[in-house]
């Protein structure tokens, strides 16, 4: 039986219609058409689908949709702004950090997490953040770069 649910997404109210077993990544991208967040595993291992919930990083395919109401989900859509891409955004581009780009939106949310608690991480701090995020292309090197040259 659906019932309606109200998420706050990038600073938007949708109110979508949803079985209470539905996750937040399958009401992202099957109800609000916010298909940055990718479906993965499937079970919290790969971070493919990680969303900015309060600010902190978390695996989508792990939180019913209805859990997250009355919370500030941030996707990858909400990062960019009128003014272009986020700093991250760009300097994933700029340090070719991306190969398939299929784990780059999780990477990007996992990485500003970081730099919103912790401006000024060492290599190690980076490597931890994004430990939960995982990539089959890279050798993870271009992308701890691009998340250190942001780093204030």
């Amino acid at each position: 039986m659906k019932s309606e649910i109200r998420l706050k997404v990038n600073g938007v109210i949708y109110e979508v219609y949803v079985e209470p077993w539905k996750s937040l990544l399958e009401v992202l991208r099957e109800e609000i058409g916010l298909t940055g967040a990718k479906a993965g595993c499937e079970e919290g291992k790969c971070g493919a689908c990680t969303v900015l919930i309060n600010g902190k990083a978390v695996n989508s395919c792990l939180i019913l949709a209805p859990q997250a109401q009355g919370m500030e989900i941030t996707t990858i859509e909400g990062l960019e702004t009128a003014d272009g891409l986020h700093p991250l955004q760009q300097a994933f581009v700029d340090h070719f950090a991306a190969q398939c780009g299929f784990c780059t939106p999780g990477m990007i949310l996992s990485a500003k997490a970081l730099l919103d608690k912790n401006p000024n991480p060492t290599e190690e701090e980076v490597r931890i953040a994004l430990s939960g995020n995982l990539c089959r292309c890279t050798g993870y090197v271009k992308i701890v770069e691009a998340v250190l040259s942001v780093a204030k």
